[in-house]
C-alpha cells in the first residue's frame, strides 16, 4: 500500500490498516487519528508532525521511523518496535508503550506524561528533557533517572 492509497482510504472513512506495508512511506503531517495500524510495517517511514492520537500501533514495526513532533497522545504502541526511532518533541502523553522496544530511540523533549512504559526497553534511549511526570516505568530496562 502506498501512502497516497492509505490517505485516500482514510479520507473515505476507512480506519483499519492492520498489517499494512508502509515501509519508507511519506506520511509527514498526515491525520491518522484513531487509525488501526496494528502490526503494520512503518520502518523508516517519515511520520513527523502527523496526528496519530488514539491510533492503534500495537506490534507495529517503526524501526528508524521519523516521528519528530508527532501527536501520539493516547496511542497504543504496546510491543511496538521503535528501535532508533526519532521521537523528538513528540506528544506521547497517556500513550501505552508497554513492552515497546525503544533501544537507541531519540526521545529528546518528548511529552510522556502519564504514559505506560512498563517493561519497555529504554537502553541507550535519549530521554533528555522528556516529561515523564506520572509515567509508569515498572520493569523498564535501561532507564536511568540521573
Amino acid at each position: 500500500m502506498t501512502a497516497a492509497e492509505l490517505l485516500a482510504k482514510y479520507a473515505a472513512g476507512e480506519r483499519d490498516f492492520s498489517r499494512a506495508n508502509l515501509r519508507r512511506a511519506d506520511l509527514r503531517g498526515a491525520n491518522l487519528s484513531g487509525a488501526n495500524l496494528r502490526d503494520a510495517d512503518l520502518s523508516n517511514a517519515d511520520i513527523g508532525v502527523a496526528d496519530l492520537s488514539g491510533a492503534n500501533l500495537s506490534g507495529a514495526g517503526l524501526r528508524g521511523a521519523g516521528l519528530r513532533g508527532a501527536n501520539l497522545s493516547g496511542a497504543n504502541l504496546s510491543g511496538a518496535d521503535l528501535y532508533a526511532a526519532d521521537l523528538r518533541d513528540a506528544n506521547l502523553s497517556g500513550a501505552n508503550l508497554s513492552g515497546a522496544d525503544l533501544y537507541g530511540a531519540d526521545i529528546y523533549g518528548a511529552d510522556l506524561e502519564g504514559a505506560d512504559l512498563s517493561d519497555a526497553n529504554l537502553t541507550d534511549a535519549d530521554l533528555t528533557d522528556a516529561n515523564l511526570l506520572g509515567a509508569k516505568l515498572d520493569g523498564a530496562t535501561g532507564y536511568n533517572p540521573d
